[in-house]
């Protein structure tokens, strides 16, 4: 007779595969329990066991709350025992979120973002023109810097003017031989890591130097060194042939 292997393929699902299957066997067996007595003294052995299993349970407002709902989820939803707690409902357990909706904004130039949008928005609704003439210039230096950072070629001031003309329909307009901050956030960059790889050399060969000068200081400071120097050369004379 050949022998029958139980595979995970033919068991039953594990409802919380975190409390494992033997804990779901025994919740089984409770469920098949002829009298509620019964079923109550081992509920509570299994609902001991639970605890013991995830001890970071421990660390959850009601405690011994979750630990009675999990085991009304294991059985099913079948089990009948005199829990301590409200017996959950099916559709409080496997109630689904609604959609998640996402924005539907259309952003007229993605390199400037959203956020210039909304500034812009900020800066046509003041009315004191002093305010209103300095707001919209910061706006100008940020839609100059956005441009900057995510174009690899650099822009003139009269584009942002242009740009920033058109983004809020003709309403905000800086004088044209304003000149905005300037940004070199690459050059700067790039001459930052250039200065640190020359200073880096410059210590480097500096050290060196030292270190060269310092052996020869050592070596000539030394007579045994120039006792052993007059004594190869005495060894290293003229051969005779």
């Amino acid at each position: 007779m050949p022998q029958e292997f139980d595979y995970n393929s033919t068991r039953n699902k594990l409802i919380l595969s975190e409390y494992g299957r033997n804990v779901q066997n025994m919740v089984k067996y409770i469920v098949a329990l002829p009298t509620k007595e019964e079923r109550n003294r081992y509920a509570q052995v299994v609902i001991d066991l639970m605890g013991f299993l995830n001890p970071h349970l421990r660390d959850v407002a009601d405690f011994k709350h979750k630990l009675w709902d999990h085991l009304h989820i294991i059985s099913d939803f079948q089990i009948d025992v005199d829990s301590p707690y409200p017996k959950p409902s099916v559709e409080a357990i496997h109630m689904k979120p609604e959609p998640l909706r996402y924005p539907h904004q259309r952003i007229k130039y993605k390199h400037y973002g959203k956020t210039i949008e909304l500034m812009i928005e900020k800066a046509k609704s003041i009315e004191d023109p002093d305010r209103k003439r300095h707001m919209t210039q910061a706006v100008a230096n940020f839609m100059k810097m956005a441009y900057v950072q995510w174009n690899k070629d650099s822009v003139t001031d009269e584009s942002i003017l242009n740009d920033l003309y058109n983004l809020s329909g003709g309403q905000l307009k800086l004088e044209e031989n304003i000149n905005l901050n300037k940004v070199e956030y690459r050059a700067n960059t790039h001459n930052t890591n250039s200065n640190n790889n020359n200073r880096g050399r410059t210590n480097n060969n500096q050290n060196n130097n030292n270190r060269g000068r310092t052996n020869n200081n050592q070596n000539n400071n030394n007579p045994r060194n120039n006792n052993n120097n007059q004594n190869r050369n005495r060894t290293n004379g003229p051969k005779k042939y």
